[in-house]
């Protein structure tokens, strides 16, 4: 994402998000603990303004997505959004799908790795948004339940039909988005669902702990890398090794590259810069 930005202030508080920003580091809590942190318009709406204006800003190096209570995400709220969408024209509904895509696809295209921290319920829209975090931290809690079909929808929704087979593998991906079953831990993590395991209760803070250990790494490297391996999923292998070549040739002129050498030389830690 680009960081240049008009005249539009920044956001000064969030209403359907919590957000709080330390040493690098995002926090962004979905706070509807009564309602298993069930995503309403304005909590996609927020989402997707919130992760372009931190991308523009370029002071986060790693974001955390918790969900506050029991679980991480419900999914989309039934009275608030599904009854809603009943009452809607094609116009709207078309408006809406859109959103929830351009949320995804910030998680995806933001400059900085995000990690989900999860436990409890993962459902429909939770378990597409902890789908497309660089990183899922799970507790034995965590179960994830790809949801659209049971309601007459398309398992594919939100980008779930791109990622979901390029993470799991086809034959997984459509047991998960065709039949909607659940997904505990211990089978999402060997199906390759869940990145890191914790013991109960601990996934908030194992995820806060990579998102600083990232933070505290080369900021550009990672972007660069986060980039990298999205751009590259599509691309044949020979345009892969020729973006892969551009880019280690613009990483190689940066104050980082030359740090780590330095550092090296005179055997201390790299005090990386970002640039």
């Amino acid at each position: 994402m680009s960081p240049f930005i008009g005249s539009a202030a920044r956001t000064p508080s969030w209403e359907h998000l919590r957000v709080d920003v330390a040493d690098g580091v995002a926090t962004v809590t979905l706070a509807r603990p009564e309602k298993l942190n069930a995503l309403t318009f304005g909590a996609y709406a927020d989402l997707r303004d919130l992760l372009a204006e931190l991308s523009r800003e370029r002071s986060v190096r790693a974001l955390v997505l918790a969900g506050e209570g029991r679980g991480f995400c419900s999914g989309g709220d039934v009275d608030e959004i599904i009854g809603a969408t009943l009452g809607m024209d094609t116009a709207q509904l078309l408006d809406f799908n859109r959103m929830t895509g351009q949320v995804v696809r910030a998680i995806r295209e933001c400059p900085f790795p995000v990690i989900a921290a999860v436990q409890g319920v993962a459902a429909g829209a939770g378990a597409v948004l902890a789908l497309a975090a660089d990183f899922r931290v799970a507790d034995p809690t965590a179960r994830f339940a790809f949801l659209f079909t049971r309601v007459g929808l398309s398992g594919g929704d939100m980008g779930a039909a791109y990622l979901l087979p390029r993470v799991v593998g086809l034959g997984h991906a459509t047991r998960l988005l065709m039949l909607g079953d659940p997904v505990r831990a211990p089978e999402a993590e060997r199906i390759g669902l869940i990145s890191e395991l914790t013991e109960e209760g601990r996934a908030d803070e194992a995820a806060q702990q990579l998102a600083h250990r990232l933070a505290q790494g080369p900021a550009l490297a990672h972007a660069q890398t986060k980039a990298l391996l999205t751009a590259e999923l599509d691309m044949p292998l020979a345009a892969s090794v020729e973006l892969d070549a551009a880019t280690q040739a613009l990483l190689m002129t940066g104050d980082d590259y030359a740090e780590f050498h330095a550092a090296f030389t005179e055997k201390r830690p790299p005090k990386w810069s970002g640039r």
